[in-house]
């Protein structure tokens, strides 16, 4: 009788099959994980892949935010955990060593090239939708574009502030970026449920005016300010809504404008 075991299903064309090299846990429903790059995979910082696993022999993929900077020699990814998301389900319990489908054709809106040249950038995120700031942050250009950059990250309960030590402390001692982003990037954390000595929704902190006041930074500007904006739909429409009521226009890769808006959020 033969008992050797299956062999394991092809990798479809349109992705790169990559290994797993480590796995963080920052909660009972965030978690974050590295694997290796394949030398042929090309992004731009903010973009994101439709990523995934194998499952019954077919890719069962979702859109998710490159968070590693284009420099790095491997990926990294940020993601929620949904018990009974088709995806997310899954994906929470993969370990190193394990091969996970990454998608060959980043694509994406939250990219500096569709914004006009600007003054400041502020990245405004919920959740997981810090992924691609974690990639722009980390990009050297995007500080030869901006004289200051923000980022305000939102969540609701204080261990949801994945890689808070990163941008309060690792930046600034990292060998070559620590003396680019001095005086230049400013972090911006906020809690909604939870005990923290900044509270609230960003639209409630913008609209208030603390946020300015917090950071001394003149109130957003079309005329001179930059906005990228990741997180839930609900956080997306009703910043939309206020950037637009401030004069603020959506830009795309054919029209650069003076805010963005990326709608590829993992939910499930």
């Amino acid at each position: 009788m033969n008992t050797a075991p299956s062999p394991a299903p092809a990798i479809p064309a349109a992705y790169f099959g990559e290994r797993v090299t480590h796995v963080h846990h920052w909660t009972d429903r965030l978690f974050s994980f590295r694997c290796t790059r394949d030398t042929a995979l090309r992004f731009r910082a903010g973009e994101f892949a439709m990523i995934g696993l194998m499952v019954e022999g077919k890719p069962l993929v979702r859109a998710y935010s490159m968070a590693s900077p284009t420099w790095d020699e491997e990926l990294e990814f940020l993601s929620i955990k949904v018990q009974n998301g088709p995806l997310t389900s899954r994906l929470q319990h993969i370990k190193p060593g394990d091969t996970v489908l990454i998608g060959r054709k980043p694509t994406g809106t939250l990219v500096t090239d569709n914004l006009l040249p600007g003054r400041s950038l502020w990245m405004l995120a919920t959740g997981t939708g810090l992924a691609p700031f974690l990639s722009l942050t980390r990009e050297p250009d995007v500080y030869e574009r901006y004289g200051t950059v923000v980022v305000a990250h939102t969540v609701r309960q204080v261990a949801e502030l994945a890689y808070r030590e990163m941008f309060e402390r690792e930046l600034a001692q990292h060998e070559f970026l620590g003396e680019i982003i001095a005086g230049k990037l400013r972090y911006y954390p906020s809690v909604t449920r939870e005990a923290f000595p900044t509270q609230g929704r960003i639209t409630d902190l913008i609209e208030s005016g603390r946020i300015f006041s917090d950071l001394a930074l003149p109130a957003l500007d079309p005329a001179h300010d930059r906005v990228m904006l990741c997180g839930s739909e609900a956080m997306n429409r009703d910043c939309k809504a206020m950037l637009e009521a401030r004069g603020f226009v959506e830009g795309s890769n054919n029209a650069p404008g003076s805010y963005v808006v990326e709608k590829a959020f993992v939910t499930k």
